[in-house]
């Protein structure tokens, strides 16, 4: 047990925030984690299983390499696991006609003229290169139940700015193709 204020800081008190997801990054979640357990930790339990039988193990490279692969595996599928359990799936919306919900995709402009696309989606699906933002960052808190053409202000680590919303939408993505 450490001493107060040193280590991990206090879990916050109530319950936990809860766990927005789409559709689309649950598949994803649970593509991966069917793949962790039907193909990949398979795979490697086969190989270190070989390993050790070319005797000493406390030398033996590729048995000391599966084993740590292993509680990598091991540790990504409890992970998901516990990610898919506490997951909520949230459908996008078909009523919103113009504002900004979970699963929105918003069009904004800033002051200087600069448009971006992003992507209002749960925090185990954010992916900066396809504009993917989670509900609870900042831009994300600050876009949610805004109305197409709203200005406001948000503020950013160089300094405040004015932005607009200049469309909303809303759509299903298809998720790429596990491998």
């Amino acid at each position: 047990m450490s001493a107060p204020g040193r280590g991990r800081p206090p879990l916050p008190a109530g319950p936990p925030p809860p766990n927005y997801i789409t559709k689309e990054g649950a598949k994803r979640l649970q593509d991966e984690l069917a793949h962790l357990l039907w193909k990949e930790r398979p795979k490697v339990v086969q190989d270190v299983t070989d390993a050790a039988a070319q005797g000493d193990r406390s030398e033996n490279a590729e048995y000391i390499y599966g084993k740590k692969r292993l509680r990598e595996i091991d540790r990504r599928i409890r992970f998901l696991t516990k990610r898919l359990e506490a997951a909520t799936v949230v459908a996008p919306r078909t009523d919103a006609k113009g504002r900004v919900f979970f699963g929105a995709i918003v069009e904004i402009e800033d002051e200087n003229g600069v448009v971006a696309t992003y992507r209002i989606v749960g925090e185990d699906e954010i992916d900066l290169d396809k504009g993917h933002i989670s509900w609870r960052s900042p831009l994300g808190r600050a876009l949610l139940a805004k109305r197409e053409g709203d200005a406001f202000n948000f503020k950013r680590p160089s300094g405040e700015i004015e932005m607009q919303i200049v469309s909303v939408r809303y759509e299903e993505i298809l998720a790429a193709p596990s491998t």
